[in-house]
């Protein structure tokens, strides 16, 4: 049986300059310790981050984290593998493993229930939270979300640029540089040098370098199981889902957007022009109001 307990770090914090206050602490579940921010009262939003190079909670989602917190008692973690969490996922069953993980800080913080946002990587492991404890999850909004029909075309040039980060000639602040500004993002003279060098300094981690958390999957069972337009389940699903994506996106194909809107039973889809892969970050303010917008009506359809 898996050892769930809840433990708030000597380090814990309590950030007080912005409206909402922002607490940093720490959740042991099982063997590892998962990093949180979080802002904010009510209904619970936990907001996972995708998976590029140097990835975190709060560089993914220091654009959202007030706004949000006005409705939503918002929930950022370092997923495993990632930030200042536990480092090491589970390359036989990536997404199963970090979908785990998560309702395991779930069961920790006593959430019995909550909305999901995730981006990309963290998109994919909120669907597969989705399909494998459906009342564990409220609503979802995905914003490019991994695993949709990934094993049907070759992978983009973006996604092929952040599975490669880690091999050739290793790591490199050019690489990264290179994958932010020309892969991630429309307009990549919007990101900044120092969120990129945040990003070059998380993902040279030691940790991170001996065990990368998003590989390119083991054999054609570990392809499959990491697509989940294979997978019966995702027809099925019940769950209210809004889906955006930006029309741009060069690392998980937009085309995704109608596939899954036409697979589920209760999917919205909003497309975002001129936009890449990190659409809460480059249309925050749109984001922000029509996710905010979503999940009320389902936080009230919950209550």
């Amino acid at each position: 049986m898996l050892r769930i307990s809840r433990q708030r770090n000597e380090d814990s914090q309590v950030k007080n300059n912005d409206k909402y206050p922002t607490t940093i602490h720490s959740v042991k579940v099982g063997q590892k310790t998962i990093h949180v921010t979080e802002a904010g009262t009510g209904y619970p939003l936990i907001m996972l981050h995708g998976g590029g190079p140097g990835a975190s909670g709060m560089s993914n989602y220091s654009r959202n984290l007030q706004t949000l917190a006005q409705n939503f008692r918002v929930i950022i973690p370092d997923m495993p593998g990632y930030g200042a969490s536990t480092k090491g996922v589970n390359r036989d069953d990536p997404f199963g493993d970090l979908a785990s993980g998560i309702l395991g800080l779930m069961d920790a913080m006593n959430i019995s229930c909550a909305h999901l946002v995730g981006n990309s990587l963290g998109g994919a492991c909120a669907l597969r939270m989705a399909l494998d404890q459906p009342t564990r999850v409220s609503a979802l909004v995905l914003m490019g979300p991994g695993g949709i029909g990934t094993t049907r075309a070759l992978p983009t040039k973006g996604l092929n640029k952040l599975l490669n980060y880690y091999g050739g000639t290793g790591p490199s602040k050019e690489k990264l540089t290179d994958f932010i500004r020309n892969y991630l993002v429309y307009d990549g003279k919007l990101v900044s040098d120092v969120v990129i060098q945040e990003r070059y300094l998380s993902s040279i981690d030691p940790d991170v370098i001996a065990a990368p958390p998003l590989r390119r999957p083991t054999g054609l069972a570990g392809a499959i199981r990491m697509d989940f337009t294979r997978d019966q389940r995702l027809a099925s699903c019940e769950t209210p889902t809004l889906v955006i994506w930006g029309a741009d996106d060069k690392v998980n194909r937009p085309s995704g957007g109608p596939r899954l809107q036409k697979t589920m039973r209760n999917c919205d889809l909003y497309v975002m022009s001129k936009t890449g892969h990190w659409a809460q970050w480059e249309r925050a303010d749109e984001f922000n109001a029509i996710t905010t917008s979503f999940l009320s009506q389902h936080t009230l359809a919950k209550q």
